[in-house]
């Protein structure tokens, strides 16, 4: 069994329960043991290092150092969140190409009696662990319910395959690595033109417009390729496209009801493992129907959920530092 260092980021463990709990599922299937990093803390997301990057390459670089104090027989650190992925490679490139910034870092490092070595770790996505360590010929040695019939339109995401630092992505804008493992599934992948397309990411919390636009590119796509469910590897991308999918349908009067799978999710069924610990129920536009159509009973509903109520789309305010004034108020 191949053993990895694992960061899980915090959607997993609140919006991603799903994406969790269907890895969870299946590592053992695949052959790969996951190592948590021990007192791992949030990666910044997207927004901190818009704000200051050496206090935001400071709490991407606390994990990275952990990860190489827990290193033993591995010093690879696998992320299944792509913004955590983004930020754990980004941090680990930038200490290396700028020293000075490294050295920075570090000095906030060890003020709590850790530093970190540039390059010591190698940083990877899920995906590419599957892909590239577990083997295609080896996911579909483990296919008992091949996915005949469905058909899927395979979302990548804007954060994984760029930028691609260590050229791990067969291409940036149109990589195959997610339609091969689909495929190895039985699946009937559709050549959805988006794949690398942007959800939105918080645009949803700042700019609600802009982000049901975005939103519905991604669903009138794949609508028009008749795909019965999209897969994505991205837990904001999964969010966005499912909880306002609704919202969506409200600002721009459609009528989209596809359902957003994990990918590992997918990977669950085609193993056959029993869809109520892979987290189906969770989201919020049902993939029972879809499923069903494949002979796949899975259930509505897990526990009682409510879509997410917005106040009047307003924006935030600009950030100011001290003694600026804010022109907006």
């Amino acid at each position: 069994m191949s053993k990895y260092i694992f960061y899980p980021g915090c959607a997993m463990e609140t919006s991603a329960r799903a994406y969790n709990e269907s890895l969870l599922a299946i590592h053992d299937v695949l052959g790969i043991e996951l190592e948590e990093i021990r007192d791992w803390n949030c990666c910044g997301a997207t927004e901190y290092l818009g704000i200051n990057l050496v206090p935001a390459y400071a709490l991407i670089g606390r994990n990275l150092a952990l990860a190489a104090r827990q290193a033993n027989s591995s010093r690879t650190v696998v992320a299944s969140c792509s913004a955590c992925y983004l930020n754990l490679a980004k941090a680990d490139h930038y200490m290396t190409e700028r020293p000075v910034l490294s050295e920075k870092v570090n000095e906030a490092l060890a003020a709590g009696g850790l530093s970190y070595i540039p390059g010591s770790l190698e940083i990877r996505h899920l995906l590419d662990v599957i892909i590239h360590d577990v083997g295609l010929d080896t996911v579909r040695s483990k296919v008992v319910k091949p996915l005949k019939g469905l058909r899927v339109a395979p979302y990548l995401g804007c954060m994984v395959p760029r930028p691609d630092y260590k050229k791990r992505w067969s291409d940036a804008e149109h990589p195959t690595e997610l339609d091969l493992l689909l495929k190895a599934l039985g699946a009937e992948v559709i050549d959805f033109p988006l794949k690398t397309h942007c959800c939105g990411g918080h645009m949803t919390q700042i700019g609600p417009t802009t982000a049901f636009e975005l939103i519905r590119r991604l669903l009138q796509s794949a609508d028009q390729f008749k795909a019965d469910v999209m897969a994505t590897v991205c837990p904001m991308c999964q969010m966005n496209v499912d909880a306002y999918q609704a919202e969506t349908n409200r600002h721009f009067h459609t009528n989209f009801k596809m359902p957003i799978l994990f990918f590992t999710q997918l990977m669950g069924v085609a193993f056959g493992v029993d869809p109520i610990k892979l987290g189906f129920g969770r989201e919020f536009v049902k993939a029972t129907e879809a499923m069903g159509r494949i002979g796949i009973e899975t259930p509505a509903e897990l526990e009682p959920k409510t879509q997410p109520k917005r106040k009047k789309p307003t924006g935030l305010p600009m950030p100011t530092m001290p003694g600026q004034t804010n022109q907006e108020e």
